[in-house]
């Protein structure tokens, strides 16, 4: 991608105006029409959300997405709808045991709710607040719990079983993070206290080591970030056997979202890791040590995008997928959504957007002013691009924010549109709610509010 070194976060803030205000209009159209007996809204067809049966991971970002809009815009109809939903509808998400997914659903929704009353932004209220603590601290350790050893330490295993570490779960860390910071543990046998801290470093540190590659020559396209979707291990010993991918194209290729997910993954960690006192983190490891391995992993992710990234900074849904070799030169220009050989996926984009300016900021501040930079102004770049069509969803009728999101391309999932060849035109729950939040963290710098964080309750 080509990096935008002019533009500033206040040249963002007439484009941010006018997202929060399509924004707002999207989720009240989605409360008013969409069905909530069909399960969790996941992707549109033809503009209207639907539900795709595999795991309920969606539903926090449907609420979770009012209670931002709410955020950005102080308009209490959004607190109502994410406050009464949260309470309504996602309870049985923090006692999911079959899952990975626990920081998508309910730090979106519990871990947002309680942020907000922490930073005064709703009223206090000791008995709300106990609720979104207690959801979280039992959210926490029941996604721990789901917990597969390696030779040197562990990690949350995906839905596919205890052989498999999915990237994605990288952002579940939360979840563990915050139960910890609220003093709990994980109960184990004859009353053992198992360290929530504990397991969500181990987890980040088997993610950095195994997820991401460094050009070390681990197999023959080894390239200094590129990402596999999973990691497969042998449960019985713990060894690592080889890459594979569920949603991208190969193991041996970086299915986009999934390098997304550890851009953002790896940034918000290493922000929350540093502000543990060294005392109580270096119980586990040490405090530098950790931070080192995953600002690697941060950097090396975050380097990979912009190398295989068209030039206006949004990516094909996989980097090797095999159309692509009939887009002559496609880096070499903006990505083309309606082409007629592989779609983009534009919820990569908003996600790493805040990998990219997470990174950013946190190098500035420590004095890598040179890369921190670099980072910071390809962030600002693709969130630019992110908020223009044919990008961002102008049409009053269409249910989602953010075009052009693909779900699971090899399993044929994402709807083509009539008198198209690929998937186009349609807007994805994650998708939707990344670009809020990535929204939401450039809207609070440009007006001088508190930085943006999951654990913002916590500090």
């Amino acid at each position: 991608m080509i990096i935008d070194y002019n533009i500033n976060p206040e040249d963002l803030k007439v484009k941010l105006d006018r997202f929060w205000g399509l924004s707002g209009e999207k989720i009240l159209r989605i409360e008013s029409e969409y069905d909530q007996n069909s399960g969790a809204p996941v992707f549109t067809i033809n503009g209207k959300y639907s539900s795709r049966g595999w795991t309920e991971w969606t539903q926090g970002f449907q609420f979770g997405s009012a209670i931002l809009q709410f955020d950005a815009t102080n308009d209490e109809t959004f607190l109502k709808i994410g406050r009464e939903n949260t309470v309504k509808k996602m309870a049985h998400h923090i006692s999911h045991i079959g899952v990975h997914d626990h920081g998508f659903n309910n730090i979106s929704t519990y871990g947002n709710l309680h942020r907000l009353m922490k930073e005064g932004r709703i009223p206090q209220n000791d008995w709300e607040n106990n609720y979104y603590e207690l959801a979280l601290k039992a959210s926490g350790a029941v996604q721990a719990s789901r917990w597969s050893k390696t030779r040197e330490g562990g990690f949350i295993y995906s839905f596919n079983g205890p052989q498999s570490l999915f990237v994605d779960t990288i952002r579940s860390c939360r979840v563990l993070m915050m139960a910890h910071g609220l003093g709990h543990f994980l109960p184990g046998e004859n009353d053992l206290k198992i360290s929530l801290l504990q397991r969500g470093v181990e987890h980040l540190l088997a993610t950095a080591k195994y997820s991401i590659y460094y050009d070390e020559k681990r197999d023959i396209y080894d390239e200094w970030g590129r990402t596999a979707h999973e990691s497969v291990f042998n449960p019985t010993d713990g060894n690592y056997r080889c890459p594979n991918s569920q949603q991208g194209y190969t193991g041996f290729s970086t299915w986009t979202r999934g390098l997304a997910w550890a851009m953002l993954g790896f940034a918000e960690e290493i922000e929350f890791i540093n502000t543990l006192p060294r005392e109580e983190f270096e119980l586990i490891e040490k405090r530098g040590i950790v931070i080192n391995r995953l600002l690697k992993g941060a950097e090396a992710t975050c380097d990979f995008y912009i190398d295989h990234t068209p030039v206006d900074g949004i990516p094909y849904w996989d980097t090797e997928a095999p159309g692509l070799v009939h887009l002559k030169d496609y880096l070499g220009r903006p990505a083309d959504p309606f082409n007629e050989f592989e779609p983009v996926d534009s919820s990569a984009a908003a996600i790493g957007v805040q990998g990219l300016l997470r990174l950013g900021r946190y190098l500035i501040s420590n004095r890598r002013v040179k890369e921190g930079t670099r980072y910071w102004q390809a962030g600002l770049t693709v969130l630019s691009r992110l908020l223009e069509t044919p990008y961002l969803s102008v049409d009053p009728k269409h249910q989602g924010i953010l075009l052009h999101s693909v779900y699971h391309r090899p399993n044929g999932w994402d709807h083509i549109p009539k008198g198209y060849k690929i998937p186009c035109n349609e807007s994805s729950m994650w998708g939707d709610y990344h670009m809020r939040e990535s929204a939401l963290y450039l809207s609070r710098i440009i007006s001088g509010e508190r930085y943006y964080t999951f654990f913002n309750g916590l500090i």
